[in-house]
C-alpha cells in the first residue's frame, strides 16, 4: 500500500481527516495524493479563461489544507481535476494505481444527519477501489481490533482482502470475525475462504434479517479500532450502496469504515 488517494471537500473536517491520512501514510510510509475535483461552466464568447482560475485557486486550496497539517516528513502531492470525483479518480487511478481512498465520511451536504455523505458514498458505491472513510472529528490512533462482517465466506476476487491483509500486518492488528447467517444463507456461505480463516483470531456467527442489523448488534460489544466490510455487488448492506448518501439512522459508526472491493 503505496499509494493513497485523499479526496478534499470545503467542509471544517476536511483538515482533519487529510491529518488522518498523514499520520497513516507516516506509519506505513505511503505516499498521499491529496485531490480535489472542480468543475466550471463557461459561457460562449467569453475570453477569460475561467478553467484556468479555477485551476489555480482549487491548487492554492490544496496547499492551504496540506500546510495546516503536521506532515511528518510524508511525500505529498496535489491532483486538481476538471470533472466530477469518481470520474477523476478512475483517471489517476489508471494514472498512478491507488491503493487506498482515504475519504471524511460528510460530505459538503449540510445535513448532521448523514453518515456518508455524497462523494463518500459515491467513491463507495461507484469505485473500484477500497475506501476508508473518517468520522466527523476521528483523530487518528494505531489500529489494534478490527470486526470484519459478511455473510458469506465466499471470496472470488484475488485482490479483495489485500488492504486488510496489510493493515493487519503493519499494525498486528487483530481480526474479529463476523459471520450473519441471514435467512437465505446456504451452507456454502459458512465455509470460510482460506485468506479470511489464515486473518482470523475470533470468528462470532449470528443469525440476523440481514448483515447490517448483524454489525449493529455486535459493534458495541466488540468495540473495534476499525470496522470492515466487503462491497459486493448484491449482499452487505445492499439497501444502503443503493444511493450515494447513508443516513446515521441506517448505520453509523464513530470508527474507521474500511470498505473492500475486488478490482
Amino acid at each position: 500500500m503505496k499509494h493513497i488517494l485523499v479526496p478534499i471537500g470545503s467542509t471544517e473536517n476536511a483538515q482533519k481527516t487529510l491529518q488522518y491520512a498523514i499520520d497513516f501514510a507516516a506509519e506505513i510510509n505511503a505516499k498521499i495524493f491529496v485531490f480535489r475535483a472542480y468543475s466550471s461552466h463557461t459561457k460562449a464568447g467569453t475570453i477569460i479563461n475561467i478553467d484556468a482560475i479555477i485551476a489555480r485557486e482549487t491548487n492554492l486550496y490544496l496547499r492551504t489544507m496540506v500546510n495546516s497539517c503536521v506532515l511528518k516528513n510524508v511525500d505529498i502531492k496535489l491532483i486538481s481535476a476538471k470533472g466530477n470525483v469518481v470520474d477523476s479518480v478512475v483517471a489517476i487511478d489508471y494514472e498512478l494505481g491507488i491503493d487506498l481512498i482515504i475519504v471524511g465520511a460528510k460530505s459538503n451536504s449540510i445535513k448532521e444527519n448523514l453518515f456518508l455523505g455524497r462523494t463518500a458514498g459515491s467513491l463507495v458505491k461507484r469505485s473500484n477501489i477500497a475506501v476508508l472513510a473518517i468520522p466527523e472529528g476521528y483523530k487518528y490512533a494505531p489500529i489494534s481490533s478490527i470486526l470484519m462482517a459478511f455473510k458469506s465466506g465466499v471470496i472470488k476476487s484475488k485482490t479483495v482482502l489485500k488492504p486488510l491483509q496489510f493493515i493487519v500486518e503493519q499494525f498486528k492488528a487483530n481480526v474479529n470475525l463476523l459471520l450473519v447467517k441471514t435467512p437465505n444463507y446456504t451452507e456454502e456461505d459458512l465455509i470460510l475462504h482460506a485468506n479470511l480463516k489464515a486473518l482470523q483470531n475470533t470468528i462470532t456467527v449470528t443469525e440476523n434479517a440481514t448483515t447490517f442489523q448483524g454489525v449493529l448488534e455486535h459493534i458495541k460489544t466488540q468495540n473495534p479500532d476499525m470496522l470492515c466490510v466487503l462491497r459486493r455487488k448484491r449482499g452487505f448492506f445492499k439497501k444502503l450502496w443503493e444511493k450515494n448518501t447513508i443516513l446515521k439512522e441506517e448505520f453509523y459508526s464513530n470508527v474507521p469504515l474500511l470498505v473492500l472491493k475486488g478490482k
